[in-house]
């Protein structure tokens, strides 16, 4: 298995119901293909940086996860026919899933870096 992440912008207009809706889609096509669902995040209303399908604000969701290709394929066209989505995006994070993988050194040090800076303007 493969580690992804996913992020999912729907109309703002479409209500809880029809977000949930997507959201069960993403979870259910990834888990139905033999995945698992590392952290499931929504991080709500959100202006765009241009117009999309005349929308200028989404409602975004954002998936990590494990899987197979397969069910990333299969995920990504119920996403394309989906009235509902504006867009999508998935990234592969790993080639091989380590569920507990330590962050590589550079990354874990600019987090602390940025951190440090952050707590010093405070």
């Amino acid at each position: 298995m493969r580690r992804y992440e996913t992020i999912v912008i729907v109309k703002p207009g479409a209500g809880e119901t029809e977000f949930s809706t997507v959201s069960d889609k993403v979870t259910g096509t990834v888990e139905g293909f033999g995945g698992s669902i590392v952290r499931t995040d929504r991080w709500g209303l959100k202006k765009l940086a241009y117009p999309i399908k005349k929308e200028t604000q989404g409602d975004f969701l954002y998936v990590e996860y494990a899987g197979l290709p397969d069910g990333v394929k299969e995920m990504e066209r119920l996403l394309r026919i989906d009235d509902r989505v504006l867009k999508f995006m998935t990234v592969k994070t790993q080639d091989v899933f380590i569920p507990d993988a330590p962050k590589p050194e550079g990354l874990a040090e600019q987090e602390t870096a940025s951190a440090d800076t952050d707590e010093a303007s405070e």
